[in-house]
């Protein structure tokens, strides 16, 4: 099963133990229902912005979808075996770099193609505390009405929930870490 396949079986299997109908999920989101039917049949290559959504609606970070869609069970993660999400609109590529545990701490690394952006509602922070580390390039973080002006070393600790963008500025690629601890519920 590839990744997309196995994205859509997870965010279904996710919404199912949750006892969630689609509506349900829809309304927690605020994805519509034919795209979370379309995502949950592989019907649909959702966008980073779209699985944050339902991630966020689903108590669980991005990044722990994607480990889940990808769960070998192994404590150590190659670097061969770390899966790479690539959204099908900017490009934006996100590789979990964290073994698949049920651990409170996560490790992305995340690569910023130039000019692009990444928007995320507050409720994809919710219920995690997350830092970010940049490796290369610049970036422009709005959290809610503050603007952050990052640079290769700086390391920014993200305050409470709020809509998040996500900005490349520049001609060139930005990577950067994001360490996320999940909160227990």
């Amino acid at each position: 099963m590839d990744l997309s396949d196995s994205l859509a079986a997870t965010v279904q299997a996710a919404r199912i133990a949750q006892d969630l109908s689609v509506n349900a999920l829809a309304e927690r989101s605020g994805v519509s229902r034919a795209m979370i039917g379309k995502i949950e049949r592989g019907e649909a290559q959702p966008t980073a912005v779209l699985l944050g959504k339902l991630s966020g609606a689903l108590g669980m970070t991005l990044s722990e979808l994607v480990a889940r869609a990808e769960n070998t069970g192994e404590l150590v993660r190659r670097a061969a075996d770390q899966p790479v999400w690539i959204d099908p609109v900017t490009d934006y590529q996100r590789r979990a770099l964290s073994p698949a545990t049920d651990g409170p701490l996560e490790l992305v690394e995340v690569e910023l193609p130039p000019g692009a952006s990444i928007s995320y509602p507050a409720d994809a922070y919710i219920f995690k505390s997350q830092q970010i580390w940049i490796l290369d390039g610049r970036l422009r973080l709005h959290e809610g009405q503050e603007v952050h002006e990052l640079n290769p070393g700086d390391c920014l600790q993200l305050g409470a929930p709020s809509p998040t963008t996500f900005h490349n500025p520049t001609d060139t690629s930005c990577r950067y870490v994001v360490a996320l601890v999940k909160f227990r519920t």
